[in-house]
């Protein structure tokens, strides 16, 4: 049973994690090319869905943390330090994504209706940091998803020899 969980677990990381990184990272990008257009729907479609694959996927990446808790009971490993630290840079990685990455976003959303070409300089300058700070949190819950990820593979204080 344990390899069944653990099977469930790494493809559900893989699977719902590894989108959630790599659309939360296209996003400020993306974003500020849709923002810089003179046309306000100009590349508005691939931020909208960016978003969406971040909000759908965060969703259904709760799933890798439930079959995790569930694998680390079948092994006996719950009170390991390298577990415990796992869940809450995980717990961490979930505040940041749902608390500021995913907001964040859907602020930006809102102000895609307004073209570059009305704004004024401050309105400008307040977009460019408004995405300066979503690059900044979506950067910290990459790293903490990677050293999730790397504690996972390491396990310090393991016995299997790695």
């Amino acid at each position: 049973m344990t390899k069944v969980l653990l099977s469930i677990h790494v493809l559900a990381a893989i699977i719902a994690i590894g989108p959630v990184t790599v659309a939360a990272s296209m996003f400020p990008a993306a974003a500020r090319r849709a923002l810089a257009a003179t046309d306000a729907g100009s590349g508005s479609a691939v931020v909208h869905t960016l978003h969406r694959v971040c909000r759908v996927y965060a969703v259904v990446g709760i799933v890798v943390p439930v079959f995790g808790l569930a694998t680390a009971s079948s092994l006996g490993v719950l009170g390991d330090a390298w577990l415990i630290v796992s869940m809450v840079l995980t717990a961490a990685a979930a505040a940041v994504l749902g608390l500021l990455v995913i907001p964040r976003q859907s602020a930006i959303l809102t102000d895609l209706g307004t073209p570059a070409g009305s704004t004024t300089e401050a309105i400008a300058e307040t977009r460019r940091r408004a995405l300066a700070r979503l690059a900044m949190h979506t950067g910290i819950f990459n790293v903490l998803w990677a050293v999730v990820t790397v504690l996972m593979i390491v396990r310090p204080g393991s016995t299997t020899g790695v």
